[in-house]
């Protein structure tokens, strides 16, 4: 048998084998949805607030919650709506723990639009879903669809037989 089609019956086979793995690696994340229109509870040791800019800065063991969801950091920069109506957006720094249910996420740094519902996290982003994780440089977090996409150099473990 010449040597390549030996190698295309070789990838052949190996994607036979490796596609149950690579659909059990698809990412979500979060057991439900997340309710954008409940209230957002902030705790933190000091609150600096300025009005000029709509901002509230956050420092000190802050976690921030959302229904299911946990946001952790020891500095988080809230902004307003311009008319003051709500949240408009997050920025966490300095280490973020990001839990959804079961699922748990570390970046260096967060941003989490709240009016469309998107999170991103950068800087050596660790996923964590029961016995599984993913690694990356950047997570991309949709909570209407409860959905997630890693990129940038991914490392992903997977235990197989197990389940989530």
């Amino acid at each position: 048998m010449r040597p390549v089609r030996l190698f295309q019956m070789f990838s052949a086979v190996m994607m036979l084998i490796c596609l149950p793995m690579i659909a059990a690696a698809q990412v979500a994340f979060g057991s439900a949805q997340i309710d954008r229109n409940l209230p957002v509870e902030v705790t933190s040791d000091d609150l600096s607030v300025n009005q000029n800019d709509n901002t509230a800065l956050f420092t000190g063991n802050v976690v921030i919650a959302q229904g299911e969801m946990r946001l952790s950091a020891p500095r988080v920069l809230v902004v307003y709506l311009a008319d003051r109506s709500g949240i408009e957006a997050l920025e966490a720094t300095d280490g973020v723990t990001l839990v959804s249910g079961t699922d748990a996420a570390e970046a260096r740094s967060a941003n989490y639009n709240v009016v469309s519902g998107m999170i991103e996290l950068r800087g050596d982003v660790l996923l964590v879903q029961s016995d599984n994780t993913i690694t990356g440089e950047t997570m991309f977090v949709d909570l209407n669809a409860g959905t997630a996409r890693v990129s940038g150099r991914v490392k992903t473990v997977l235990q197989p037989g197990r389940s989530n």
